[in-house]
């Protein structure tokens, strides 16, 4: 199919989280496609298409379903659509993720396949990743085609065999040994593209040197949920070197007579041989940890045949033994080579290829860093406010301690490795566990969420609107929130609309540490209320596909804390701290919410102990507004 052949050179394939900051400026409220592609280029040499990523980890935050979180990035629908346009500007095609276990949210109204294919169409996508999935189901395809928008369909797991004909590209997800595999998958069909994906793997070389051996792609995966795995510089030279020689042969490496381990010389080095059309071309691979040199391969004999060392950009002057050409090179340690044989004239793209393969190589891969390094966050200061001589309306005083701050992360994935969940001033990196005695000032919290009525109040005074607009007060109609809902906690704010409330009103969100206090004491409690699980503290949970209100904030007063703060835990997230680091912004979220949707392990957890909290990756406030996280404000006190 024509519409797909592009898939056939989609060698290099990030997946890049939507929330990335090279993808997004917040500041502008900008798309800026252009600064991550020439990162890609400066980096690693660019890519061939992109799977972004607007859903997990923050679907199920709400009853948001996935298609309605791509609707919540900035400028909606039409904003997407343009964002599309600018990776297509670029050459760069792009998918986005179907989750088949979002069961629990919101309906789409029409069966998923419609569903799927009327969006992307939409927004002129170009195909889909089926997460978790082995093999989309050919229904997803026969409706894009319905709809007059072919998608290529690329599932997370192994399709069956029959499947590749719809399935036409796939990620590799393997465990590598000291001798490359054959991709099955390539080598049931040569046309397929497979990009190896080992996203928690700090060390690229066997998924670049699996790829390159079978004549398939990678999958450049560094923002894994907002954990940065970066490629070292080692690496992102290796992919640069490997892709460009894979972009100038592609022709080659769709061939049906592909030859994985043609015989070479040495122990521990691979070849694949690719013919076409009375040429060929080797993708070679040096598993060895040591350099070799010499006699590498030996070819059959052929009149009129040119010998070319692609990877170093040369010509090769073979040696002939009896009726075979022995051909000598040398390849780096865990390096890579390619050949090609031809008797007709070099076309101009491959001297191309070759003068550039040249220049690069004059200095080894062995001469870049391998040293893998974690990205340090930062915390997002939060302003002192003036302090208060007496106990402000609607607020508890909380006394001057040493407390002891215990919290972990509720991340699903990345264990315990570096870079999870945060970095707090005192640590070096970011971790899932953190601990720290820590010296508390004497604060005012308020002794509810702030509630529909008091917003309500902010807006006639300051005649507030947000310059991104999209989901801000969703519930609310005509400036007005429903009918009985004056008690209950607003929602559909972002971290910006917070701070905005909590400027005008003379006071500041709250540090997780600070509330975390007022929730617990200093006797380390688990719940606000005690350390056994009270499930008449807390509303009920929400099961179902929709939300329905959250209860008033008063309705519960078996949860308050020891200080008598109420409404913490399981009516709704409550924002506090934020953290930045080079690529991700994450928003700190407390006490959970009620709403629970169910059918999958990959919605948003909850997060009710005191020694939990729930981690919201940014983008921009239509996007992270939600219609189960709210607010209470802080104010310093007066000693």
């Amino acid at each position: 199919m024509p519409e797909l052949k592009w898939a056939q050179s989609s060698f290099i394939q990030p997946q890049m989280m939507v929330q990335d900051r090279c993808l997004y400026d917040s500041a502008t409220g900008k798309y800026t496609v252009d600064r991550c592609l020439d990162d890609f280029d400066k980096r690693y040499g660019g890519i061939d298409s992109v799977l972004l990523w607007p859903t997990y980890p923050n679907m199920g935050i709400d009853d948001r379903n996935q298609h309605d979180m791509i609707r919540s990035m900035p400028g909606g629908i039409e904003g997407v659509k343009q964002m599309v346009a600018s990776f297509h500007r670029r050459g760069v095609r792009v998918l986005f993720p179907m989750m088949m276990w979002d069961q629990g949210t919101r309906d789409p109204g029409e069966p998923w396949p419609q569903a799927i294919a009327g969006l992307m169409k939409e927004i002129d996508a170009d195909g889909i990743n089926g997460d978790t999935q082995d093999g989309v189901p050919l229904a997803f395809s026969m409706a894009a085609d319905s709809a007059g928008h072919t998608l290529a369909f690329e599932p997370e797991g192994g399709p069956s065999d029959e499947a590749l004909a719809w399935n036409v590209l796939t990620w590799g997800q393997y465990h590598f040994q000291f001798v490359p595999q054959v991709d099955r998958y390539k080598w049931l069909e040569s046309r397929h593209m497979v990009n190896i994906s080992d996203r928690w793997k700090r060390d690229k070389n066997d998924d670049l040197q699996f790829a390159f051996f079978n004549g398939v792609g990678w999958e450049s995966w560094e923002n894994i949920w907002g954990i940065w795995n970066g490629i070292t510089p080692r690496d992102s030279e290796a992919t640069r070197r490997m892709a460009m020689v894979e972009r100038g042969v592609a022709a080659f490496l769709v061939s049906p007579d592909w030859e994985p381990f043609y015989p070479m010389h040495f122990y521990g080095v691979f070849a694949s041989r690719w013919p076409k059309d009375g040429q060929t071309v080797w993708t070679i691979v040096n598993r060895n940890e040591y350099a070799v040199s010499g006699r590498q391969i030996s070819v059959p004999a052929q009149p009129g045949v040119h010998y070319f060392d692609l990877y170093h950009g040369v010509e090769l002057q073979a040696e002939r033994e009896g009726d075979e050409d022995v051909l000598s090179f040398a390849l780096e340690e865990h390096g890579f080579g390619a050949i090609l044989a031809t008797s007709g004239e070099l076309p101009a793209d491959t001297r191309q290829l070759m003068d550039r393969m040249k220049a690069l190589t004059a200095k080894p891969l062995a001469d870049y860093s391998h040293e893998w390094k974690p990205v340090a966050q930062q915390l997002v200061v939060i302003e002192a406010t003036k302090r208060a001589a007496s106990s402000p309306t609607g607020m508890i005083k909380i006394p001057k301690a040493s407390f002891v701050f215990k919290v972990q992360g509720i991340e699903i994935e990345g264990s315990d490795d570096v870079g999870v969940d945060l970095q707090y001033s005192w640590e070096d990196t970011p971790r899932r566990f953190h601990e720290k005695r820590l010296n508390v000032d004497s604060f005012y919290i308020d002794k509810y969420p702030v509630t529909n009525s008091e917003f309500k109040k902010f807006l006639d005074a300051t005649r507030y609107r947000p310059a991104d607009g999209l989901n801000f007060l969703h519930d609310w109609r005509d400036g007005m929130y429903p009918d009985g809902w004056a008690s209950k906690p607003v929602t559909w704010v972002s971290l910006e609309d917070a701070r905005a409330y909590a400027a005008w009103a003379g006071k500041r969100l709250p540090h997780e540490w600070e509330w975390q206090y007022a929730a617990q004491g200093t006797d380390g409690r688990s719940y606000p209320w005690g350390d056994t699980w009270d499930a008449g503290a807390i509303p009920s949970p929400e099961l179902g596909r929709k939300l329905r209100a959250p209860d008033d904030v008063d309705a519960h007063p078996a949860g308050a804390s020891p200080f008598g703060v109420m409404d913490l835990v399981g009516n709704v997230w409550q924002w506090t701290d934020e953290y930045v680091d080079e690529h991700t912004r994450g928003g700190i979220l407390r006490g959970g919410s009620y709403y629970k949707p169910q059918g999958s392990i990959w919605y948003f957890p909850q997060a009710y102990r005191n020694d939990q909290h729930g981690k919201l990756l940014l983008m921009a406030p239509g996007y992270d507004r939600s219609g189960t996280v709210g607010f209470r404000c802080v104010m310093d006190a007066g000693e």
